[in-house]
């Protein structure tokens, strides 16, 4: 497929996103994909040419900057956790990425939606929860906790939520209270909740059952086909 490098520049940071193009018929829309706590690693970087092959321009998200990867659980999580702690910086980036894909002469006359991982599970909601110019979101094995003092009194965009019942990162309370959440901003929402599933059931290199990160072939292409059905309706 083809493919280049997106440069954005938000509050003098640099990020490069990676960006695959269908290889013949047009675009059928965009699709963001936003990172687990490692970064736009291989992993999302392959999604988004996954994404290609059913019509869709792919772009996997730089949000650390520089196309920083990580390479442990220490370094991943010493990238994510100033963003998880300053949610408002985390939001102008994302938006910084959208107004920048917005701009793009192949972003003409096409919609955005986006999905994300673990941590870009989380992201994603995000978008939704701020009203971001998306039409869904998609999260898989996402973390599921609200930003502080959120303004928005109705969701916008359509949610799905593809959530592993054993993920030990997002539990049957924080998903109950994400469910409550969704109610009260009267969002479009739904979950689907694998029961075998644990956090990073999509990952093939998850295999950390004492960290609670397992994959899980069946489930991961269930829920991949799940998301294929969430984006139809959303690019309809």
């Amino acid at each position: 497929m083809p493919s280049e490098i997106l440069t954005q520049t938000t509050h003098h940071q640099t990020f490069l996103h990676f960006i695959s193009h269908p290889e013949h018929s047009p675009a059928k829309g965009i699709v963001l994909l936003a990172p687990t706590w490692a970064g736009r690693d291989t992993f999302l970087c392959n999604k988004a040419d996954e994404l290609t092959q059913l019509g869709y321009i792919g772009i996997a998200l730089d949000l650390y900057g520089d196309g920083t990867v990580g390479q442990s659980n220490e370094e991943n999580n010493q990238l994510m956790s100033p963003l998880m702690s300053n949610r408002k910086q985390l939001h102008a980036i994302l938006l910084g990425a959208v107004e920048t894909i917005k701009n793009q002469p192949f972003a003409k006359h096409l919609s955005l939606a986006a999905i994300g991982f673990c941590f870009g599970g989380l992201c994603v909601l995000d978008l939704a929860r701020i009203n971001a110019e998306v039409t869904g979101v998609v999260s898989f094995h996402g973390l599921l906790s609200p930003p502080e003092n959120l303004t928005t009194e109705e969701i916008k965009p359509m949610v799905l939520t593809l959530h592993g019942y054993q993920d030990p990162m997002a539990t049957p309370a924080q998903l109950q209270a994400f469910q409550e959440e969704m109610l009260t901003h009267n969002a479009n929402w739904e979950v689907c909740s694998y029961g075998q599933a644990l956090h990073a059931f999509t990952n093939p290199s998850a295999n950390d059952p004492e960290f609670g990160t397992v994959y899980h072939a069946e489930i991961s292409e269930r829920a991949w086909q799940r998301m294929n059905s969430f984006l139809h309706a959303c690019f309809s």
